[in-house]
């Protein structure tokens, strides 16, 4: 949300709304999937979410190729959405084992 309102106001629309739905929707996949009653809908959700992580990070990057916001505030977020990602992978692989 803090790089999304560094965006200038032609992106309000575009990139700042589709950044911010994507954000939002890494947490509430995990969230939505831990309700479902089997481990197959689980890892749905939780690949939903992931699916989710990488469409940020292509937003984020293409917020820095067009050079919007703080560097420093994309570099922190691309690592930060990296790790999210290894996370989240870890995670679907203990629940398909577990």
């Amino acid at each position: 949300y803090e790089l999304a309102g560094k965006l200038p106001k032609e992106e309000q629309f575009g990139l700042k709304s589709q950044t911010t739905r994507a954000a939002v929707s890494i947490p509430s996949n995990i969230a939505e999937g831990s309700a479902k009653s089997s481990k197959k809908e689980y890892v749905q959700f939780l690949e939903y979410s992931m699916g989710s992580a990488f469409e940020l990070e292509t937003q984020v990057l293409i917020i820095d190729m067009l050079n919007y916001g703080d560097s420093e505030l994309r570099k922190r977020l691309l690592l930060g959405i990296d790790e999210e990602q290894k996370m989240i992978q870890s995670f679907i692989q203990k629940v398909k084992i577990g």
